[in-house]
Parts: structure tokens; C-alpha cells; sequence
């Protein structure tokens, strides 16, 4: 009895997954042509960061971390280029970057430089800002 009816669940199960047809599977979703350059990026930014902790701990000499550091740097620009060459031949507009909303100009204080882009003050005069990279006014005081 028991035989009979492991045969008869064994018969219906694969009944059921013989009978069911492609048009009844969902599509399946759309592979980017990025996503392989996307993981092989991380990849490489990961071992960067691996690399870079490796050398503050005294594990590669100042030669190996410096050679290492340029060949994955070299092989990222051969990635990013391919990102680029990819997204030209498809025609995807490059993502605007968001920047953060200047802020309101403050006074400044006496023998100290500020950026006019960001706020941030320095006791010496700089070509660039410290925190956000932009050119500051030569003269600014």
C-alpha cells in the first residue's frame, strides 16, 4: 500500500514538472552589459584596499606596494576605458554627479583661509581645498 502510493506522488510530481511549458516561466530578467565590468572593478578596488593595508602593516617593502599598486591601477583604467567604450556604443548618458549645495558664505575669520565652494577654513594659504578639492582665490584672507 505504501508502495503504491510513493509511486503514485513519484508519477504525479514528475508529471507536474514534465508539464510545465516555457510560456509559463517568467522572463528572465535583463543582463547588464555592465555588470561583469561592475564586478571586476570591485574586484580590483578590493584589492587595492587589501594591498594598501598590507603595506601599512609592514607586510610588502615600499618597491613591491609601489609596483602592485600601478599594475592594478593600470588594469582599472583598462576596465573603466571598456565602461566608457561600452556605454558610448550603447549611447548611455553618463550619470550626473550630484554636488552638495554651497554653503552660505560665513565671515571669515581673521588670518584664516576659506573656501568660497565648501566653508572649510585653513590657517594657511592653499591652490586647493583640503575637503573638497576646488581651486581657492589666490589672496584670500
Amino acid at each position: 500500500m505504501i508502495i503504491a502510493l510513493t509511486c503514485i506522488v513519484a508519477i504525479a510530481v514528475i508529471a507536474f514538472v514534465l508539464g510545465v511549458r516555457p510560456k509559463d516561466l517568467p522572463a528572465p530578467e535583463p543582463v547588464s552589459p555592465f555588470a561583469h565590468l561592475d564586478e571586476r572593478k570591485a574586484a580590483i578596488y578590493e584589492n587595492l584596499r587589501d594591498l594598501q593595508f598590507e603595506y601599512r602593516v609592514g607586510k610588502l617593502s615600499d618597491a613591491d606596494y609601489q609596483s602592485t599598486k600601478k599594475d592594478l591601477q593600470k588594469e582599472l583604467a583598462v576596465v573603466m576605458a571598456e565602461v566608457d567604450r561600452l556605454k558610448a556604443e550603447l549611447g548611455v548618458p553618463d550619470a550626473p554627479v550630484k554636488s552638495a549645495p554651497a554653503p552660505a558664505k560665513a565671515k571669515k575669520p581673521a588670518g584664516e583661509f576659506v573656501c568660497d565652494s565648501c566653508g572649510a577654513s585653513f590657517k594657511d594659504a592653499l591652490k586647493f581645498c583640503g575637503e573638497c578639492g576646488k581651486p581657492m582665490k589666490v589672496g584670500q584672507a
